[in-house]
């Protein structure tokens, strides 16, 4: 699916109690009150970060509370407020309020914040209180409690690489062989109805998805097959994987299909024409006929285009893909930042 959804509890911090105290020091007859204010509670903040790219960050946290204001302390020494709680969601995430189903924001950029739930403000001490005919007031008030809200988060968007290509170019068994995705693979067209996702590991720290969109066939702009129904999902990933099936059980020529799918993404919308891509030559297992790998490479340089040769069968070339799909995906994503 291209919906990711994650459910938490938050509670904003409550404020602290106001406290009741009275100057007790040498040399200060009559000190009178000097109970201090408590502090605010922390905000719990919505924040749009490049450091997640999906929600599974959430999955084991169904509850979370900022923390609370501390109480007021004699000598007029107000409480030290609450620290925010900051809740990072990748860019593209709607925030919905759980119960009223009503959306509350929809993070579209880098360093976003929403506050989505206020803290409670801290309690007055006694020395508010004090006037010329209470001169010793024993009150103070508690903290006001902090916000309190059950959020649904919904990322629309979770691609960073988006695989295209004619059906049965090798798409969901590439997942199946760089992530832990198990898409169905079967030999006729049209196996993948919806789009399958996967999240790959580069190295010890580093990421990204990868989603492969369901066969895109001539006139898909124009709604035939089941191109345009998904590719609206694939105009904000970072980089666009061009499969090309160059074994020799295809009949169409590789140059042919990169034409025909480029021809329909421009139709479909020029930008997403525009974004980086690699053509990757699949099944070269297969490739009985060196000719049209030939073609295709030779096409490939010309158009300046980055070309990779890999079967899923063998393993052959699927690490090397990795690695520069990682790179290009750290490149767009360092772009972004430096143009927000």
């Amino acid at each position: 699916m291209f919906i990711d959804e994650a459910q938490i509890r938050i509670k904003a911090g409550n404020g602290g109690n106001g406290c009741v105290a009275f100057r007790r020091e040498k040399y200060v007859p009559r000190g009178g009150p000097s109970g201090g204010d408590g502090g605010k509670g922390g905000d719990v903040i919505v924040q749009a970060t490049q450091q997640h790219n999906t929600l599974i960050h959430f999955r084991h946290r169904r509850h979370d509370q900022a923390e609370s204001g501390h109480t007021g302390e004699g000598s007029n020494c107000s409480g030290s407020s609450g620290k925010d709680l900051i809740l990072q969601v990748p860019v593209g995430t709607e925030v919905i309020n759980d119960a009223t189903g009503e959306k509350l924001v929809d993070m579209v950029e880098y360093g976003q914040e929403f506050v989505a739930a206020r803290g409670g403000r801290g309690g007055r001490g006694n020395a508010r209180f004090a006037t010329s005919t209470n001169q010793a007031p024993r009150r103070a008030d508690p903290g006001e409690p902090g916000g309190e809200l059950e959020l649904r988060f919904s990322l629309k968007l979770l691609a960073d690489v988006g695989l295209v290509g004619f059906p049965n170019a090798g798409k969901s068994t590439l997942i199946s062989r760089i992530s832990a995705a198990h898409p169905k693979i079967a030999d006729y067209p049209f196996t993948t109805l919806e789009p399958n996702l996967g999240v790959v590991t580069v190295g010890e720290s580093e990421s990204f998805v990868v989603a492969d969109i369901p066969g895109i066939i001539e006139g898909a702009h124009e709604g035939h097959g089941l191109g345009l129904r998904f590719l609206r999902h694939i105009e904000r990933t970072r980089v666009l994987a061009h499969m090309i099936d160059v074994s020799d059980f295809s009949e169409r020529d590789p140059v042919s299909d990169y034409e025909v799918v480029m021809n329909e993404l421009a139709s479909f919308s020029p930008k997403l024409a525009a974004e980086p891509m690699v053509v990757v030559a699949t099944k070269i297992d297969a490739a009985q006929s060196p000719e049209r790998v030939e073609s295709l490479r030779r096409f490939c340089e010309a158009k300046k285009l980055a070309f990779y040769m890999i079967s899923s069968v063998t393993g052959k070339g699927i690490d090397e893909l990795k690695r520069y799909l990682g790179t290009r995906v750290r490149e767009v994503r360092e772009a972004a930042v430096e143009a927000e």
